[in-house]
């Protein structure tokens, strides 16, 4: 996750325009850091997201839909600008949508985990 802010707050330090190959970069280390968080045992309370949806049950149900339709849109851009755009660079950009998406699924999943665990 620090390597995808440094991507990020580089360019903006240098005083330069952040390009799509930055981008590309922090987004793929997000994905990849957001997938990694997920190896954390599931059965405590890691944020104060999760502590927050098993203290509030009705409102972890509305949490977890919204986490599943972000993932799921952010998915559908990255495949869709991937089979559509002719423009290399963006595909680049598209490959690091994909990475996170699979990445906030990696985080969908634990989130869903801590409310299983919760009713146990």
């Amino acid at each position: 996750m620090i390597a995808g802010l440094v991507y990020i707050l580089t360019p903006i330090i240098a005083g330069e325009h952040l390009d799509l190959a930055n981008l590309n970069n922090a987004l793929v280390f997000v994905g990849l850091g957001l997938s990694l968080s997920t190896l954390q045992d599931t059965a405590k309370t890691q944020n104060k997201l999760f502590k927050f949806m098993l203290e509030n049950p009705r409102n972890g149900k509305w949490i977890i839909t919204l986490m599943s339709v972000v993932t799921f849109l952010i998915l559908a851009l990255g495949i869709f600008g991937i089979f559509f755009s002719g423009n290399q660079l963006l595909n680049e950009l598209y490959f690091g949508l994909i990475l996170l998406g699979v990445g906030l699924i990696g985080f969908l999943k634990s989130a869903i985990e801590t409310i299983e665990n919760a009713g146990n």
